[in-house]
């Protein structure tokens, strides 16, 4: 009786390897995708986080250069 049945369920196995291989190609795709994009915000985050020390750097300077420093930023005398 078993193999009755057999012979009569279609032999549709092609189409579902072909399935699964065009979904783990989509998978491979968007995977690949996420990557290039985590590693493109990683060098984004790097470059913000070196210029934040830039500017920390500099703010830093301005601090040991004295009150005088306010008069660029267009205060009289560097009062706040």
């Amino acid at each position: 009786m078993l193999v009755a049945a057999s012979n009569t369920l279609p032999t549709n196995s092609g189409y579902v390897v072909a399935a699964y291989l065009v979904f783990l190609a989509l998978i491979l795709v968007y995977v690949a995708i996420m990557a290039a994009k985590l590693a493109r915000v990683g060098r984004e985050v790097a470059e913000i986080d070196d210029l934040e020390q830039r500017r920390a750097q500099q703010a830093g300077d301005d601090d040991a250069r004295g009150p005088a420093s306010g008069a660029r930023s267009g205060q009289v005398g560097g009062h706040v």
